[in-house]
């Protein structure tokens, strides 16, 4: 099994946090987004997952290692992958063109889920969906009776079907997609302004292909700074429920620490209350505060602080009271 993940995009509704990194490597509950997707969907195959692909922009040495390491610990082998032009879905994914053969896994790493992945790998393919109240901005599809797609319609603004393609794909045949993404660069078949996979996916099932729609039991987004503090405080609940996850490397002195948490090793707590539904990232430092309900990076310093519902990057310093803030990384705050 390949699985490919299309990343190029930096997430512009996500600033200042994607400025100097991507939101796929975001942290949610001590994770990356792009490690937690990578890892639910593996434990869900049955197959193997042997190879695994990741399609980017410019974003340095240290992200593509920490892309490598991801695949090096599911004993996959690593690629990666450049998109340098925004030309849509369908050439995001042509971009791992060597990696489409057999059966494949696409996942756009935008949003996080709760769904049982496995599938008969003897299927033509799955995506999986989710009803929606407003549909008008996503790609939908439309069901026969036994749940097999009959219609793929790309971002309509007239109402076709609530049942929204939340990202994930599966292909029995890797070869077949990668002919049908190149047929539309080739005869430039674009789709408002953009090369869309809905188009290869239209032209995969003229041709015979069957794709069994599958349903989510949960679509966590990750688009902006409050999706972001709602989505880490639902993964803690469902990770963590009513416990603590404090790495063994941390030190915590004279604090109360409220579950369910993460604090990552080498973070310094001392004398403040963390919690319920915080994050805390590696080399931290937490003095004289009350935190809740936040999410706080890799080696930052937080000095008499009073944060709820938080986001603060990473190399920040913090010192003062603030109920709602929103810190990038290396910034300097003083009140």
């Amino acid at each position: 099994m390949k699985i490919i993940i299309p990343m190029a995009g930096r997430g512009s509704r996500l600033r200042p946090h994607t400025l100097t990194i991507p939101k796929p490597l975001l942290p949610i509950a001590g994770k990356t987004i792009v490690q937690r997707i990578v890892e639910d969907l593996a434990s869900s195959m049955s197959e193997k997952i042997d190879e695994l692909a990741f399609v980017i922009g410019d974003f340095g040495k240290e992200v593509e290692a920490h892309l490598l390491a991801i695949a090096k610990d599911l004993g996959a082998k690593g690629h990666i992958f450049y998109q340098t032009q925004p030309l849509g879905t369908a050439h995001a994914i042509l971009c791992a063109a060597e990696c489409l053969k057999g059966h494949c896994l696409v996942a756009f790493a935008d949003t996080l889920f709760q769904a049982d992945f496995s599938l008969d790998l003897q299927e033509d393919g799955v995506i999986w969906v989710k009803k929606v109240a407003d549909p008008s901005s996503f790609g939908v599809v439309k069901t026969d009776d036994k749940n097999i797609i009959t219609e793929f319609v790309e971002k309509s603004p007239v109402f076709v079907s609530d049942l929204a393609i939340v990202g994930i794909y599966y292909f029995g045949d890797g070869e077949a997609l990668r002919r049908e993404l190149q047929y539309l660069l080739d005869h430039d078949i674009k789709d408002k302004g953009e090369y869309q996979l809905t188009s290869a996916l239209e032209n995969l099932k003229q041709k015979g292909t069957k794709f069994r729609a599958a349903t989510i039991d949960e679509w966590l987004d990750c688009g902006n700074k409050q999706n972001i503090i709602d989505t880490n405080q639902r993964i803690l609940s469902i990770k963590l429920g009513k416990e603590n996850a404090v790495s063994s490397e941390a030190i915590v002195e004279d604090s109360v620490i409220i579950p369910p948490c993460f604090v990552g090793p080498g973070t310094i707590i001392r004398n403040s209350v963390i919690g319920p539904f915080v994050s805390v990232g590696n080399n931290s430092r937490i003095t004289n505060s009350v935190i809740k309900n936040s999410v706080i990076q890799n080696h930052t310093r937080l000095e008499q602080a009073n944060l709820a519902g938080s986001m603060i990057g990473n190399h920040v310093e913090f010192k003062g009271a603030a109920s709602n803030i929103s810190l990038g990384d290396y910034s300097t705050h003083t009140i």
